[in-house]
């Protein structure tokens, strides 16, 4: 994941920019071989055995969310051994494109993303939006009722992406 230092009212903040899972996605509209795909929970994935490195998904995100392995990465015995999965997409695979996954396997086993669990702040929340409950592992508020009452945004939506990752206000 991404994250950018931004100079806004009150100092400066930082703004991770993972992918945004958008429930219209460009990439997966634009590949030409189904490798990028939603799931029904919306979460956008890619098969990696599917992917053929075209990169047209990279130039569709308007979020430049996604990355192409040039090289092999390195592989310890026990990745080689891993049975691969669009939820579970290791080993990395040479002339692939990759990103952000919210940790679909942790995800799909009731977990929090790794970036989540790892936050020292707390301050990123994750959640089901059928279920309208978002939680950093500590907290957990009603999504609709936070935005109603603070406020959100979304990155670039007026393209018509309609993203799933939502900024909200700083605590004070």
């Amino acid at each position: 994941m991404k994250v950018y230092k931004v100079q806004g009212e009150g100092g400066e903040y930082f703004l991770p920019r993972p992918c945004m899972h958008c429930e219209n996605a460009p990439c997966a509209n634009v590949c030409p071989v189904g490798a990028t795909f939603q799931r029904s929970d919306g979460l956008v994935l890619i098969d990696h055995r599917r992917c053929i490195g075209c990169r047209y998904c990279m130039a569709a995100c308007p979020y430049n969310a996604r990355h192409f392995n040039w090289e092999e990465p390195p592989h310890t015995p026990e990745e080689l051994e891993h049975p691969y999965s669009p939820e579970e997409p290791w080993p990395h695979r040479r002339g692939t494109v990759e990103k952000c996954t919210f940790c679909a396997e942790e995800f799909s086993e009731g977990k929090l993303p790794a970036c989540v669990q790892a936050c020292p702040m707390k301050a990123i929340f994750f959640g089901d939006a059928s279920e309208d409950a978002v939680s950093n592992g500590v907290e957990t508020w009603k999504f609709s009722e936070v935005l109603k009452r603070e406020g959100g945004f979304r990155l670039k939506e007026e393209l018509g992406t309609r993203p799933r990752v939502w900024y909200l206000p700083a605590r004070r």
